[in-house]
This record gives C-alpha cells, sequence and structure tokens, in this order.
C-alpha cells in the first residue's frame, strides 16, 4: 500500500450530516466537519407554510444532503491540508430506511413546483411513522398469501420500512405517486448525485425492501396490497443492485466542483449508518452485538446460519460482512426518550442545580441518579415513547412508567428510562438467542454510551455481558471511510479495512453480580407489562391514540 493516500466517510444523521478524513494506512482521524440540515426534521409543517403535518409525520429536504457534501467536505480538506489528489476514495452511510419520491433524472418531486406543497412529495425520514396502517395491511396480505419472505423480517414489516411508506403515498396522493418516476433511499439517490449512476444498495434492499435471495416479492403480491401497487417494482425501482465495498462510479465534475475532490474517483456504494458500524469496531465474527446507540438504537450481528427471529428488521447473506448473515433489530427511541424527559418534564430547580455544578441537564441527572442502589426508585418504564421496532413491530405503542408517587423525582425517571431502553435490549437479545443467534458481548458506539457512565454500566448489569466502546466518535463516518478504501482497491476485503482502521477503546465495562440479580427481578415485571400491552391482552395505548387523532380531526 502507497503512503499519503486518504479516503473520505460522510455520515447522514437525523438531524445533520458529518465527513471524516481518514488516512487509509492505520485508521487515524485526520479532520471532521458537520453540517446542520437546514430545515432540520420537519415534523410540524412544511417549510413555508403553516399548515400542520399529520401526527407520526417526519420529513426532510433531500436538498439538505448536497449542502452537507457542499459544505463538510471542503472543510475538512482546508483544516487537514490533504490536497485532492491524495483522497483515492469516498463512501457515504445514512439512516434507513429514509426514502423519496423523484422524476426520471433524479430530481426530488419536493423540488418541482407543482409537487411541492404535496408533504408526500417530501423525503419519509426513518422515524416517519405514518405509514402503519400500510404495514399492517402489507403483513395481513403477505400472512394470507403465505409469502414465505415475511419470516426473514421477524414476521413483521415495519412502518419504517420502504413499502410501507411507498403504500402511504399511493394511498393518500395517488397523484404524487404517479407522477413518481422512481422512488429510492435517499442514500441511493446521494450516491446518484455523486456519480450519475442510479445504484441500488443491496444493503438497503435487503433490510428495507423486502429483497432476498430471489429478488423483490413478485408482482402478484403487490397487486393484491393496491392494484395500481403491482407495477412498483418494474415501473420505478432498480431490480440491479450494487454491493458494499464495490464503486458505483466514478466522481462527476459536477460533485467535484461541489466537494473540491478530484473527478472520477470511486464512490462506494452507499451503506446503512448501522451497517457500516460493525466493521468500524473491529466486529467481524459471530457473537459480537454492536449497538449504534443515538436517538434510536439499531442492534447489529452476524451468523453463520439463516435463522428466523421474532422481531428482527431483517436478515440479509452478505449484508453486514461478506461470508456471514446480517441481522438487525433496534430500538425506534432511547436518545430521543431522555431528550423528550429532559426537554419537557425537568423543573427549574434541577436546571439552576446543573448551572451551578458546571454540567448540562442531561450530566446532572446522570450524577443525581447513579448516587442511587439499583432498584432504589421502585420504577419501571415501557420504552415506548417512539414505538417499538423489535420485537413486537408496532409504531402504535407508546411509552408507559409505572410506580411513581408523590415522592418521585426527575433524577429516578431519568434512571428508569435509561433502565427501560436498557431492558428493551435484553429482549432483543433474548429473542436472537431463543433462535440460535449468540450473543456473547456488546459493543456500542455513538456519543450516548461515550458521554454516560452509568448506561453503559446498567446495560452490562441487566444484559450480564460486557460492555465496550467504538474507538472512534465518528464510527460510522470511519465506517464509510473503510468502504471507500475497499472500493478504491486500497484493501481486497472490509476484513482487512476493519484490521488496520478499525478501532475500539481500551475499557471494558464488565456487570457486577449483585446488581444483575436486582435487575433479574425488575426484568422480570417489565417483561410482564411487555407483554401485557404488546402483545394485545391490552389495546389501551392504540385506544387513545385513536381518541387523539379523532380529537385532532385526523380522522
Amino acid at each position: 500500500m502507497g503512503f499519503d493516500m486518504y479516503t473520505i466517510g460522510v455520515d447522514f444523521g437525523t438531524e445533520s450530516g458529518r465527513a471524516l478524513l481518514v488516512d487509509t494506512r492505520d485508521g487515524r482521524e485526520i479532520a471532521t466537519a458537520v453540517h446542520n440540515y437546514g430545515d432540520g426534521v420537519i415534523d410540524q409543517h412544511l417549510p413555508g407554510s403553516d399548515k400542520p403535518l399529520p401526527p407520526d409525520w417526519a420529513l426532510q429536504n433531500p436538498y439538505d444532503y448536497i449542502e452537507v457534501l457542499k459544505q463538510t467536505i471542503p472543510a475538512v480538506l482546508k483544516q487537514s491540508g490533504v490536497k485532492p489528489e491524495e483522497v483515492v476514495g469516498i463512501a457515504i452511510d445514512f439512516t434507513a430506511c429514509t426514502m423519496m419520491p423523484a422524476t426520471a433524472d433524479g430530481t426530488p418531486l419536493c423540488g418541482v413546483d407543482q409537487w411541492r406543497s404535496n408533504p408526500h412529495s417530501w423525503v419519509k425520514l426513518w422515524k416517519h411513522h405514518a405509514a402503519q396502517p400500510e404495514a399492517d395491511h402489507i403483513n395481513e396480505t403477505a400472512r394470507r398469501m403465505g409469502e414465505d419472505w415475511l419470516q426473514r423480517y421477524g414476521g413483521k414489516i415495519s412502518s419504517e420500512w420502504f413499502f410501507s411508506k411507498a403504500l402511504q403515498i399511493l394511498n393518500e396522493s395517488p397523484e404524487v405517486y404517479h407522477a413518481a418516476d422512481r422512488l429510492l433511499e435517499a442514500s441511493d439517490w446521494v450516491i446518484w448525485q455523486l456519480t450519475g449512476n442510479e445504484v441500488r444498495s443491496a444493503c438497503t434492499a435487503g433490510y428495507k425492501a423486502m429483497v432476498g435471495d430471489d429478488g423483490y416479492p413478485h408482482r402478484e403480491y403487490f397487486a393484491a396490497l393496491h392494484p395500481d401497487f403491482a407495477d412498483v417494482v418494474d415501473t420505478k425501482m432498480q431490480r440491479t443492485f450494487g454491493q458494499l465495498g464495490a464503486s458505483a462510479g466514478g466522481l462527476t465534475s459536477q460533485a467535484a466542483a461541489w466537494t473540491g475532490l478530484k473527478q472520477g474517483i470511486p464512490v462506494a456504494v452507499a451503506n446503512v449508518d448501522a451497517h457500516v458500524t460493525y466493521p468500524a469496531v473491529k466486529a467481524t465474527k459471530p457473537g459480537m452485538m454492536v449497538m449504534i446507540m443515538g436517538t434510536s438504537t439499531c442492534h447489529i450481528l452476524i451468523g453463520d446460519k439463516l435463522q428466523t427471529v421474532e422481531g428482527m428488521c431483517g436478515v440479509v447473506r452478505d449484508g453486514i460482512i461478506p461470508g456471514y448473515y446480517g441481522y438487525e433489530a433496534g430500538q425506534s427511541g432511547v436518545g430521543d426518550i431522555f431528550a423528550w424527559f429532559v426537554n419537557n418534564a425537568v423543573p427549574p430547580e434541577y436546571h439552576e442545580a446543573a448551572r451551578r455544578a458546571g454540567m448540562d441537564l442531561h450530566q446532572y441527572l446522570e450524577h443525581e441518579a447513579a448516587k442511587q442502589k439499583v432498584g432504589e426508585h421502585g420504577l419501571i418504564a415501557l420504552d415506548w415513547w417512539n414505538g417499538n421496532r423489535s420485537t413486537l413491530v408496532d409504531a402504535d405503542l407508546t411509552g408507559m412508567l409505572v410506580g411513581a408517587s408523590l415522592g418521585t423525582r426527575a433524577p429516578d425517571i431519568y434512571r428508569a428510562m435509561i433502565e427501560a431502553t436498557a431492558f428493551g435490549t435484553r429482549v432483543i437479545i433474548e429473542a436472537f438467542e431463543q433462535r440460535g443467534v449468540a450473543v456473547t458481548e456488546l459493543i456500542a458506539a455513538g456519543g450516548l454510551p461515550e458521554k454516560n457512565a452509568m448506561l453503559r454500566q446498567i446495560y452490562a448489569d441487566v444484559t450480564g455481558r460486557t460492555f465496550k466502546l467504538a474507538g472512534s466518535p465518528q464510527a460510522p463516518a470511519l465506517g464509510s471511510a473503510m468502504h471507500a478504501a475497499v472500493a478504491a482497491g486500497i484493501y481486497p476485503n472490509i476484513e482487512a479495512a476493519a484490521e488496520k482502521m478499525g478501532k475500539l477503546k481500551d475499557e471494558v465495562v464488565r456487570p457486577i453480580a449483585e446488581n444483575q440479580a436486582i435487575y433479574d427481578q425488575l426484568y422480570a415485571e417489565y417483561k410482564t407489562l411487555y407483554d401485557y400491552f404488546g402483545r394485545g391482552t391490552n389495546d389501551v395505548m392504540k385506544r387513545l391514540k385513536k381518541i387523539r387523532r379523532a380529537a385532532r380531526g385526523d380522522e
């Protein structure tokens, strides 16, 4: 391998995009830059409009993604002093499923004046949950027709996934659906803008769009969902796929002008932010569950055999590491839950105490909650503030707190919510192990576990497994830079890149036996509530949502 060869990974998150310039020899991170999306998460009203969006909507502006490329890549070149000709490849990762409609030349429909005021013409972000009725219809129809592929998704397709969102467009705005020449992942759209080639990532197609070894589900199935949906694949989607680590094409002159990079350098096939993190933390073998913890958590692991696991988000051959089955599960609310509590439910005296202590509110609540013994607060929470992604796959479930009294204080609730998310992870681990997919250790990436020592110990204690931390605070962007190195031919495969460029911190958090014993008792109570409210015994959460929608005039 030669010297002075760098790659750039661009991580497109929920609120912002980040570019990371990396030395391909050893994974050394040279420079990074972040750009916040101008329109952020669009969940109240469209830009320039005061008309409220319905509940559970979450949209984005695709032109914000281009602005990330224009702002961050020149910034890392300037910071580092690295010459454009020394950058040999670029790759991106994305939240998923984040999908959008476009014209035949790749123009987003929201960029067409005729459709701009229609919310269905905009990007539907991963946490757009308004397609739950469509997800229910997709699942019921698949069960009725005996579709084998459904088991690869734990028996349920999520409202977050591709065809749930596409079918919602057809059901609620057929004029937008028919105007769209292309329905595609936002990640694949960005690759299209960088290379001029429309390349469908095998990763996102497999996990988010029901693509198995034999391709998409058959035409008759889509027709059973809606007569006008029969040709959705034939007329609006790619049937050929790009594999992870492969080049999607060379950087166009236009994209070179945006970024300051050299025209023609290879651009890797797009990846998912969670999946690209796996090799970035040196995880290349079965038994290692990587948790990408932020607003939500994605749980990623690999196995030697194909298994069906309750509520998993998907299993794809070669979907994470070549030669293995890649499994994905997840929790649709983690950091978002803590942020909701801090932003909406913490009394002023805690704000003042945090200020006096020189801490932000999260740090102060953690500091106070860490003083407690396990079980001292007497609370159990259900971590469904943003629905349940695994194992119940139901966006209509909502949060719950049990055990509160007049003596309950803000640090008690903060700790209970962290514990609830750890319990949710344990449910996922047990679902995998019941099907013979081993989980021997946890590795976490993201700012959330890095900043919160109490969280790290709670997860180790609740799950009974060691807890390790990613060696990079930008693990997804690092993973993308590693895939760029493979696409550029610096390394023959991602395992070789992981050996040289991947990183883990030295710290290992081990479970404390006495804490485990108490958490086992609390987890049993959590599971009782989980099954009672999550498996149809008591549908009060869904009934409350229905009453809310009626009161708001949404139905």
